[in-house]
């Protein structure tokens, strides 16, 4: 389900509109407006074009399935974020440790062989 109304709802309410305001922009009753939100009633695709312009979005914006992000989701995100970044810089480190030994035993085997 596409949960337009949903949608619908939130575009209102981050506009500061009631119900009232968007049912007369829309040129419908109240309750056939609540009606939409509440996901009652279906919306053709002409009232769909006429409540995305009403809100200056898209359409593509009222029937996405994409779903904003959890509070908690965003949480374990930054922590993965904080990880990789403290298991680049081990990386990192091991790898410069690894260059160093690396070194040593270059010139101890040139050394090796100079010496012979």
């Amino acid at each position: 389900m596409f949960e337009i109304g949903k949608r619908i709802k939130t575009l209102r309410q981050q506009k500061g509109w009631s119900q009232n305001d968007i049912a007369k922009l829309l040129n419908i009753s109240v309750p056939a407006f609540s009606k939409i939100e509440s996901d009652i009633t279906d919306v053709n695709i002409s009232r769909l074009n006429q409540i995305a312009e009403t809100f200056g979005v898209p359409v593509i914006d009222l029937i996405s399935t994409q779903v904003e992000p959890s509070q908690s989701l965003l949480d374990e995100l930054k922590e993965a974020k904080d990880t990789i970044a403290v298991q680049s810089a081990k990386i990192n480190q091991l790898q410069e440790y690894i260059i160093t030994l690396y070194e040593q035993l270059h010139k101890k085997n040139a050394q090796d062989v100079i010496n012979s």
